[in-house]
C-alpha cells in the first residue's frame, strides 16, 4: 500500500498543508511539530515523490551523472567526489554508465529527463549523441564536446601531454610510442596528445601515434620502443604487464606514463609516472557550474580549464 501525504497528515495529528510545508521546509513552524511530522514519516516510511515535485514547479533535487564507465578508478572516484559535493548542497545522485555504448546512453538521457532531474552533468564519449543538445535540463559536460552552449569543465589537457613527453626527455628515451584513438569529436582530450607531439617535435625526440583499437600490441610492442605514453593509468599498468611478459622490464627497459591518477591507481602501482587530475576542484567545477546555469543564470555557460600535476615515483 502507498503511503499519502494525507497519511503522514493523520499519523502526525497536523494538517496536510503542515507536512507539505516541512517537506519543502516553507514557513515558521515550531521545532515540536517538525518532529512530530519527521516521525510519522519514519514510522510510515513515507518518502517524498521527487517526480510530483517537479510537475508542480518546485526543484526535484536530484541530479543525473552519466560516465562512460566505473570500471575505470578515475571515474568510479570522480562520480563519488561528484555525489559527495551535491549530498552536502541539499541534492542527490542518480548514476548511470553509459558503457560507451550510444543506445544505453540515450536511453539514460531519456530517463533522466523523464524523471525531472534539475540538471545533468556527463562526461560521454558517444560523439554522436544528440539528445543533450535537445533537451530542456540543464546539462555541463567533463571534458567532452556535447553541444553549443554546453559548457565544458576540464583539466589542462595540453599540460598533461606535454609532461607525460618531458618525463621522457628527461629520463632520455629515443623512441616513444604514442597512444591515440581516433576521436573526432573536437573534445579537449585531443589536446593531450597535441601536447606530445609539440613537446617531443621540439626535442627531436623520434615518436609514432598508434591506434591500439586497430592495432593488437603483439604487432607493435615491444619493438624498439623504449617509451609508451598511454591514454589513461589502466592502459598503462596493460602495457606495463605485456612489456614484462616479452621478457623486458616495463618502467626501467620501456619508460611507461598514465593519465589520471586517481587515488586507487597511486596506491596499487606507485610505480607508475602519471598525470594526476584534480578530482575534488573538478568535481566542485562541474557542481558550481551547473548550479549557476539552472539557477542563478541560465544564459551563462563558461568553460573551466584546471592545472594537473605529474607524479613520479622517487
Amino acid at each position: 500500500m502507498v503511503v499519502k501525504l494525507q497519511d503522514v497528515a493523520q499519523k502526525a495529528g497536523v494538517s496536510v498543508t503542515t507536512v507539505s510545508r516541512v517537506i519543502n521546509n516553507y514557513g515558521s513552524l515550531s521545532q515540536k511539530t517538525i518532529d512530530k511530522v519527521h516521525q510519522a514519516m519514519h514510522d510510515l516510511k513515507y518518502q517524498p515523490n521527487a517526480l510530483a515535485r517537479a510537475m508542480q514547479g518546485k526543484p526535484s533535487k536530484f541530479i543525473g551523472l552519466i560516465f562512460p564507465s566505473l570500471t575505470n578508478p578515475f571515474f568510479a572516484e570522480l562520480a563519488n567526489e561528484v555525489e559527495i559535493q551535491l549530498f552536502a548542497k541539499g541534492f542527490k545522485t542518480i548514476i548511470a554508465s553509459s558503457t560507451d555504448n550510444e543506445q544505453i546512453e540515450n536511453e539514460y538521457l531519456k530517463m533522466l529527463v523523464s524523471n525531472q532531474v534539475d540538471g545533468i552533468i556527463s562526461s560521454s564519449h558517444n560523439n554522436q549523441t544528440a539528445g543533450y543538445q535537445n533537451t530542456s535540463v540543464s546539462v555541463v559536460s567533463f571534458d567532452r564536446n556535447l553541444g553549443t552552449n554546453i559548457p565544458i569543465v576540464s583539466s589542462d589537457n595540453y599540460q598533461g601531454g606535454r609532461l607525460t613527453a618531458e618525463y621522457m626527455i628527461q629520463n632520455h628515451a629515443q623512441k616513444v610510442c604514442v597512444s591515440v584513438d581516433e576521436d573526432t569529436s573536437l573534445s579537449p582530450t585531443i589536446l593531450r596528445i597535441q601536447g606530445v607531439i609539440d613537446t617531443l617535435s621540439k626535442a627531436d625526440v623520434e615518436y609514432v601515434p598508434i591506434d591500439f583499437n586497430k592495432n593488437q600490441m603483439t604487432d607493435v610492442l615491444p619493438g624498439d620502443f623504449d617509451g609508451i605514453i598511454a591514454s589513461n593509468d589502466v592502459a598503462a599498468l596493460r602495457f606495463a604487464a605485456f612489456i614484462r611478459k616479452s621478457g623486458k622490464r616495463p618502467f626501467k627497459d620501456v619508460l611507461i606514463t598514465g593519465y589520471d591518477g586517481s587515488q586507487l591507481i597511486r596506491n596499487v602501482a606507485p610505480e607508475l609516472p602519471t598525470v594526476i587530475q584534480p578530482v575534488s576542484k573538478i568535481a566542485t567545477a562541474l557542481i558550481d557550474n551547473l548550479v549557476d546555469i539552472t539557477h542563478s543564470n541560465p544564459d551563462h555557460a563558461e568553460n573551466a580549464i584546471l592545472p594537473v600535476t605529474f607524479y613520479s615515483p622517487s
